[in-house]
């Protein structure tokens, strides 16, 4: 069961991040605690049913996609992640993609 729990929780971390959410944004939207969430996803606590379709609900994916634990992301999915996580980033660290990215060309 711990496995199983780890990787939930793992899976319910990649999904809040690809909707750009912060913990504390979905713990809001689901009206948990942060630190419950925390724990589901660090796979200590097992979520209720009940807040598994709460986090459902809140990251607008199916049910199903929770538990989807071999999915790979598409290159949609990955460019969408990017762009919408690069303001999130300190301005101390846009050289350092910028030089990646530069890098690939």
């Amino acid at each position: 069961m711990t496995d199983n729990k780890k990787i939930l929780g793992k899976r319910i971390k990649q999904l809040r991040k690809l909707a750009g959410f912060t913990q504390d944004d979905l713990a809001e939207r689901i009206g948990i605690e942060t630190g419950s969430l925390s724990g589901i996803e660090s796979g200590r606590n097992f979520p209720s049913m009940n807040t598994v379709e709460k986090i459902s609900n809140a990251l607008k994916v199916e049910l199903r996609a929770l538990f989807d634990f071999d999915r790979t992301l598409s290159v949609q999915e990955m460019k969408r992640f990017i762009i919408e996580n690069i303001d999130r980033l300190d301005d101390c660290q846009i050289p350092y993609i910028y030089k990646f990215f530069d890098g690939m060309k």
